[in-house]
């Protein structure tokens, strides 16, 4: 039996250690041309593996790249070819003229799933009225989940936690584990 949150309401919710293998690794890429420059430490990237950490992840490697759409690209595209399940970045979905990570995403995905930046900002909405501000989006690449977050840690973490729990069917269903959706319900 599974032991997530999330599974533990549900005793019928099986998940067989080999599933919990398919979903278990992640990646943080960090997007800012100040924490590549080492003008500044990255505090999102250890905020958001220290979460990944608590829910079972397995954090493979965290990275900074500078807010360049290329080169943004190129780091989901390693992630995914390395067999990561999820690929989070932090960074990048303001209105700043160098914010480009939700257009690099849109770049190097295969599929987008829209869903996950709408409940995002909803749950943002709940810690400030800017929350809606945010353009964070998400998509697939191969068998990868890709998912955009802000930059600041506080908010990262808001936005992760407000949907890392129901994640876990997604990458079930995306790396061949359980398509039961009965099985999987909270």
């Amino acid at each position: 039996m599974c032991e997530k949150d999330c599974c533990k309401k549900d005793p019928s919710c099986t998940i067989t250690d080999d599933e919990k293998k398919l979903i278990s690794t992640a990646c943080v890429i960090t997007v800012s041309d100040r924490g590549y420059r080492n003008e500044y430490e990255d505090a999102s990237g250890p905020a958001l593996s220290e979460l990944l950490r608590k829910k079972g992840y397995s954090v493979e490697f965290t990275t900074i790249v500078p807010d360049e759409v290329d080169d943004i690209v190129a780091a989901l595209k390693d992630a995914a070819d390395k067999d990561i399940a999820l690929i989070i970045t932090s960074g990048g979905t303001g209105f700043a003229p160098r914010d480009v990570t939700p257009e690099a995403t849109q770049i190097a995905c295969e599929k987008m799933v829209p869903g996950i930046g709408e409940a995002m900002r909803a749950a943002s909405m709940k810690f400030t009225p800017r929350g809606f501000l945010s353009r964070e989006t998400a998509g697939i690449i191969h068998k990868s989940l890709v998912v955009n977050v802000p930059g600041s840690p506080r908010a990262a973490v808001e936005n992760l936690e407000s949907i890392i729990d129901p994640l876990e069917h997604g990458l079930l269903m995306l790396r061949g584990g359980s398509q039961d959706c009965a099985k999987l319900t909270d």
